[in-house]
């Protein structure tokens, strides 16, 4: 399924990425002027209206042909959608390694174990503050499906020169750090 996804990302088969990103643009787009109660509702409502249309369909087609076919939902129906025991438990396994990995890591944090981290995250809530106040969190989800369908396309096709240009932002990123390490007391690393 990785590997299906990642083909969706890059626009591999247009039509389906087409389809898949305007549907989910559509969806959030449809949130920013209705409440989640109603996008449900009708999301429900069309859903349903086709397929009562085709089931309708389907039925006065065997009527007036004289065939029985049966109902046209029919392989749907008889197919197994229950989660087996094994699978639940597997993905509370994975939920419970994700939730105490955060737990451990908001811990270390906010416990200022390492100074350096402590002070980097503090920035980045300090810059959340902007974010949050220019931007609801809907937008945000709407800016970042945008970018997740169109950032590994740009990648792509200007790989070098991007690579070229975060070369040049990592090594000024690490010689701030270390700039930083050497100037703020108790900042040094373990191996240091």
């Amino acid at each position: 399924m990785g590997g299906t996804v990642v083909e969706l990302l890059r626009w591999r088969d247009v039509k389906q990425t087409a389809v898949l990103f305007s549907s989910v643009l559509l969806l959030l787009f449809s949130l920013t002027q209705f409440s989640v109660v109603s996008v449900i509702a009708y999301l429900a409502l069309a859903a349903l209206s086709t397929t009562i249309s085709f089931r309708v369909y389907k039925s006065v087609l065997q009527a007036v042909q004289k065939t029985d076919d049966g109902h046209p939902f029919k392989a749907y129906l008889e197919k197994e959608i229950a989660l087996s025991p094994e699978q639940i438990s597997k993905y509370v396994e994975k939920v419970q390694l994700y939730v105490n990995y955060t737990l451990k890591e908001l811990r270390r944090l906010f416990l200022v174990q390492d100074l350096v981290d402590t002070l980097k995250f503090a920035v980045l809530m300090w810059l959340l503050t902007y974010v949050g106040a220019l931007f609801n969190g809907l937008t945000l989800l709407l800016l970042a499906v945008v970018c997740v369908f169109t950032v590994p396309l740009v990648y792509e096709k200007y790989q070098k020169q991007i690579d070229q240009y975060l070369g040049l932002v990592r090594t000024q990123v690490n010689s701030v750090m270390t700039k930083l390490r050497e100037k703020v007391p108790g900042a040094k690393r373990k191996g240091e």
